[in-house]
């Protein structure tokens, strides 16, 4: 035990891979580019991981365009029973090549923007906050 409490209290969320501890945010976009539905998983897990969160969130969208990382015969088949047209382009080492609408994943543009402007703010960019709750709050903060 440490003198915070817990001992791991403070590591949740943070995955320690090479460049040190880091956190993934992952985010559901409506069509202007808001975030619906923000999470954070540690950096060094994939990004499956932040989909099955998000995944009770999108019952009743039309489509879902996300990218390469996401690409996943289990989202998919999850998305399709849900009526949700999965928009999501094959990983390259795929044996077989994967369909999708390449005129509507044009969109997935807002995503991007929408993180590019979380990132204008310096406390979500440097993640200086030692707590996962802590720098989600100052994410959520941003994205308000």
């Amino acid at each position: 035990m440490c003198r915070w409490g817990k001992r791991g209290a403070r590591a949740n969320a943070i995955g320690i891979s090479r460049g040190g501890r880091t956190t993934k945010v992952h985010a559901l976009v409506d069509v202007i580019g808001r975030p619906l539905c923000l999470v954070l998983t540690p950096g060094n897990a994939s990004d499956m991981k932040g989909a099955d969160l998000l995944i009770a969130h999108t019952t009743g969208m039309k489509r879902i365009i996300a990218d390469r990382g996401y690409d996943a015969n289990r989202l998919r088949s999850t998305l399709r029973s849900q009526n949700t047209i999965p928009v999501i382009p094959g990983r390259k080492n795929r044996k077989r090549k994967i369909r999708y609408d390449e005129k509507r994943y044009k969109d997935r543009w807002r995503v991007e923007a929408m993180f590019c402007r979380l990132k204008d703010f310096r406390r979500v960019a440097t993640r200086y906050d030692k707590l996962a709750r802590n720098y989600l709050s100052a994410v959520m903060l941003a994205a308000a």
